[in-house]
């Protein structure tokens, strides 16, 4: 099935500010970045005017929009270059993603897998790059499921921080027989 046209990916804009705290307070994005599910907000002590100037070749955001309406956000980096190491000592030739679904009302409705489909494009257009690495928590069973479907293949557990992990991995390879028409 071909991809829908009226997902598009730009760039985040210092005007989306106001936007990503509030997607950043929801209990389902909370729940999808930590384990505990009382704290404030998804991304802890991020102040995204300071978060969003951090962004360069190997650490962009995204802002994802189904018909013009904005319906979610996306960091997409280079693992093995970013600047904080988050990824650790890791290859080169990766890109890794994490996604996030801003109002619960747009859960459920196919537009993960359009956002994935869209940012699996940006992160192979670059001809040296041969996987995606995805990183949810090893607790979120239903993350697991979602990007099995969309082709990613477990790898094992790692700790980031206090996050207990269940990295997966996209092959360029298995991208192409998972979405021949993207």
């Amino acid at each position: 099935m071909s991809l829908d046209p009226r997902m598009t990916l730009r760039p985040v804009a210092l005007a989306d500010v106001s936007l990503l705290d509030v997607w950043d307070r929801q209990p389902h994005v909370i729940a999808a970045t930590s384990d505990d599910h009382n704290q404030p907000k998804a991304f802890g002590d991020t102040y995204w005017p300071d978060e969003l100037a951090l962004t360069a070749p190997d650490n962009r955001y995204v802002i994802a929009e189904f018909d013009g309406r904005p319906i979610g956000a996306m960091q997409i980096i280079d693992p093995c270059t970013e600047q904080t190491h988050y990824w650790g000592e890791i290859e080169s030739n990766l890109r890794a993603i994490d996604i996030w679904i801003g109002a619960a009302e747009d859960l459920g409705k196919g537009y993960g897998e359009m956002m994935m489909r869209r940012a699996f494009q940006v992160c192979f257009a670059e001809p040296a790059v041969t996987a995606i690495v995805i990183d949810p928590l090893a607790s979120n069973t239903r993350a697991h499921k979602f990007y099995r479907r969309l082709g990613f293949v477990p790898e094992g557990r790692r700790l980031f921080g206090d996050d207990d992990c269940l990295v997966h991995r996209l092959t360029r390879k298995a991208w192409r027989e998972r979405f021949p028409n993207d």
